[in-house]
């Protein structure tokens, strides 16, 4: 999930408005029409979604693979002709029988060399200890310091990785840590272009582009021979990665139906988890940065042998005016799912032109002069909108800082980095079933709020939890990792319904952008456990517990019918519930 589960309304444009408006209406004519005869999710729609959300999962792993990529071991300043070595009551011939009991930013290694000369080495300086006599731990005599001519590393745990490779520590340390924010632009790019050209020439090329795109750029990043191809690299990684995301997303949901719609768009993000997950298993097994990262590119590469025979989706075909290629498409849909092919494209493209032409009498105007009257400040117009786009925008954010914060800081939280990062991504996929579950019994804003205040609760009870105690500290942050998910799964849903027509898509994305700066501060975030180790955790539990409280007091969505005026969504929350059925997450998105 990332911003997995927010970056498709970038490629919802005015193509297939007439499509969209029969959404908005909750028509059972033309467009839910072609589900009702056909099938909401028959075997011809259960193929193509499982085939299309198996290449999502290599969007998770390219998301989380820096995790390794970057990972820094434990290093000294390199001095050769190493002979003798003491740290504290050990000592050794090698280096290699040292770094078990070494702590980084404790106390020096001594070491002398076959001339004779002894050293204090540091990760970031070395010390050469003037006028010695005896060999020992302890000197008080003057020294010479001097920054590192190399470095020398722990290869127990990490092989190689970037920062071995091109020694990006001490004063070479901001670039490692900048990898992941470059990454994080490049998925902001690639969700806003190729959404926009997925509507000009459909979801089909760019589906098979950007896997193909997927592969070579995968495999490109680890012969990189510097760090600043590598970045590069990476950075059309991922926004090949993130425009993928973005299609599969909007692919999934026109071959799907309203009855089904809201749990095959949430388990497109559960594909995301298990991406996170093979993260953790070829992490473990394979220490080489290189060798990782085109084992985890080659993981999903069986979809390219596969996704050239995907359809184009009914609803483009038949938005372009490509009506033969959807009669097509719906006769083959029929034959596979054992119906007879009586369904006419002819039928649908009449029912989709009277219920418009219905729909614009009404609002007494077109799509283009909606268009005219939006503004941001529209969200902003009263006291009331003010706080209830400000409490939206919060927890876009919040939702995206601390999925990554969980994500990324898990290797950080002590044990077994491994099996950190995978429960990460386990503790995922429940929570997309019970946010799934719940916010369609108990309502949006009561899934909402107490999912951010349980996470909230949860990071900051770290506080009290004494350092030797390691587990419960990875209990607690998977904890808050599983309440954000909730939380952030469904915003998207809820954003949709507290908003009125006019800005609905306004208020959708600029919520999506407040996601994004979570996402790219995310990182930095992380990094403060270099003061603290659980620091990222609290700083995110801390704001999470505020923005929960805020949440209690948005007006509750669930039944309510889709507003659409600011003066209808102001007086959300103030009128009785209507008995409308609760209203389909996938309707939503696409309005």
């Amino acid at each position: 999930m990332s911003c997995v589960q927010i970056e498709s309304e970038e490629s919802f444009t005015h193509l297939r408005i007439k499509l969209l408006k029969l959404l908005k209406l909750k028509m059972t004519t033309g467009v839910e029409r072609l589900f009702d005869e056909l099938g909401h999710f028959k075997r011809f729609q259960a193929c193509l979604y499982f085939a299309a959300i198996f290449q999502a999962i290599s969007c998770g792993i390219h998301y989380l693979a820096s995790v390794f990529l970057v990972e820094t071991p434990k290093f000294l300043c390199d001095t050769p002709n190493i002979t003798d070595i003491l740290y504290r009551n050990h000592s050794s011939t090698s280096l290699a029988d040292i770094w078990t009991h070494y702590k980084p930013g404790d106390r020096p290694v001594v070491v002398r060399t076959a001339g004779g000369d002894q050293w204090e080495l540091s990760p970031c300086l070395k010390a050469l200890r003037l006028d010695v006599i005896n060999f020992q731990y302890e000197f008080f005599g003057n020294k010479t310091v001097e920054s590192c001519g190399g470095f020398v590393y722990d290869h127990s745990e990490v092989e190689q990785s970037i920062v071995t490779d091109w020694d990006l520590v001490c004063d070479k340390e901001w670039l490692a840590k900048l990898s992941q924010p470059t990454f994080m632009l490049g998925v902001l790019v690639g969700a806003l272009v190729f959404g926009d050209v997925a509507d000009r020439i459909g979801r089909r090329p760019i589906l098979m582009a950007t896997s193909l795109c997927q592969f070579i750029f995968g495999v490109t990043v680890a012969f990189t021979g510097n760090y600043y191809l590598f970045v590069v690299m990476r950075f059309l990684l991922a926004m090949v990665s993130s425009g993928y995301l973005v299609v599969v997303f909007v692919y999934v949901t026109e071959f799907t139906g309203n009855k089904v719609r809201t749990w095959t768009s949430m388990h497109v993000h559960a594909a995301f988890a298990v991406g996170v997950m093979v993260v953790a298993l070829v992490g473990y097994l394979v220490r080489v940065w290189w060798i990782y990262q085109i084992i985890l590119t080659l993981s999903t590469s069986p979809f390219l042998l596969y996704c050239w025979k995907f359809p184009e989706t009914p609803f483009y075909l038949m938005a372009k005016g490509r009506y033969k290629e959807a009669q097509e498409l719906l006769d083959t849909m029929a034959y596979f799912n054992g119906l007879p092919p009586t369904l006419k494209v002819s039928e649908l493209k009449d029912e989709c032109d009277g219920a418009l032409l219905k729909d614009n009498k009404q609002s007494g105007g077109t799509a283009m002069e909606v268009e005219k009257r939006l503004s941001i400040l529209d969200m902003f117009g009263s006291l009331k909108m003010a706080g209830r786009s400000a409490t939206c925008w919060a927890i876009w954010f919040i939702g995206s800082l601390g999925y990554y914060v969980f994500s990324l800081g898990s290797v950080n939280l002590g044990g077994n980095q491994y099996i950190n990062l995978f429960l990460a991504g386990a503790v995922e996929i429940p929570s997309y079933l019970i946010g799934c579950f719940a916010m369609d019994r108990v309502g949006r804003k009561n899934t909402c709020a107490p999912a951010l205040l349980l996470g909230g609760v949860a990071c900051i009870l770290i506080i009290v939890v004494p350092q030797d105690i390691e587990v419960l500290a990875i209990v607690l942050s998977m904890t808050g990792k599983f309440a954000i998910a909730i939380a952030f799964g469904l915003i998207y849903l809820y954003t949709c319904e507290l908003y009125p027509t006019t800005i609905r898509s306004l208020a959708v994305g600029s919520g999506s952008m407040m996601c994004r700066v979570g996402s790219v501060v995310a990182p930095f975030c992380v990094y403060l456990a270099d003061i603290w180790i659980y620091l990222p955790q609290l700083i995110v539990g801390i704001l999470a517990f505020i923005i929960g409280i805020l949440t209690l007091f948005l007006p509750e969505t669930l039944g309510q019918p889709l507003t659409s005026t600011l003066k209808e969504a102001e007086a959300l929350g103030s009128k009785p519930k209507t008995k409308n059925p609760p209203v389909d997450a996938l309707e939503m998105n696409q309005i």
